[in-house]
């Protein structure tokens, strides 16, 4: 007789709604392995939008769009993939224990940075719940560790792939009153300066005006500072490197 296990109640349930369904939340935070998941009640269970159904111990979520990209298969069983579960979860978890969970699937293999960082670039324009939360966490393991952060090293890859030179990084060039002026990129032997600002530039007052100072210092001293956000770095690329080309040929 086959014990009657969480998983083996989870493949009952799963045969018993038929497909299209896919496990996500925390159950395939479990499936998938993250560190403080283990498989129970209620399961949770993502259904397009146009399927009405009900079952006990089941939490069912619905979604209008669900990209090849963000599924997976594990033992047979349909969930959403590391990324989209990452995704979910971020609606109902504190950052603690997302950061957590981003860990053990950078860990394990099953997400990178760069995969993350893209994936949640896709899903921005459909306004999806969690994506900040994710971001706050993804960033904030980027600042724990030395070198230049994920916005960097795109808008660095970007260049790269376009054949324009690549920039020195995090260099000081000047000074603002009595603080030092270091910038994201500067181009040697040109007068071009980027700053790569992050997917949540909010500015209060104190930095609009410590902003500026550098910005006029920059000018003061001849160089050229031009900015570009993290929407525009993964959104919009080829304005980004267009930008970049032609500021560096006027120079």
């Amino acid at each position: 007789m086959i014990p009657n296990t969480p998983l083996v109640e989870l493949r009952c349930l799963l045969l018993d709604i038929g497909e299209p369904v896919w496990t996500t939340g925390p159950t395939s935070a479990a499936l998938l392995g993250f560190d403080g998941y283990v498989l129970r009640r209620p399961f949770h269970l993502l259904v397009p939008r146009n399927r009405h159904l009900s079952r006990a111990s089941v939490r069912l979520h619905r979604t209008d769009r669900m990209d090849p990209i963000d599924q997976c298969e594990i033992d047979g069983i349909r969930a959403t993939s590391a990324v989209r579960t990452l995704v979910e979860l971020a609606r109902v978890v504190g950052p603690d224990e997302l950061a957590v969970c981003l860990d053990s699937a950078l860990r394990d293999g099953l997400v990178s940075e760069d995969l993350v960082h893209r994936r949640v670039a896709a899903l921005r324009a459909s306004g999806r719940h969690g994506l900040p939360a994710l971001l706050d966490v993804l960033v904030g393991n980027e600042t724990t560790r030395a070198g230049p952060s994920w916005l960097e090293r795109e808008y660095l890859r970007l260049i790269a792939s376009a054949g324009l030179p690549r920039p020195e990084t995090q260099v000081v060039l000047t000074r603002a009153g009595d603080r030092l002026v270091r910038v994201d990129c500067y181009f040697p032997g040109t007068r071009v300066v980027v700053e790569l600002l992050g997917y949540r530039f909010h500015r209060t007052k104190a930095q609009i005006t410590s902003d500026a100072g550098r910005t006029n210092a920059l000018l003061r001293d001849g160089y050229l500072p031009y900015q570009f956000t993290y929407d525009q770095v993964t959104a919009s690329p080829a304005e980004v490197v267009a930008t970049t080309a032609g500021a560096l040929e006027l120079d």
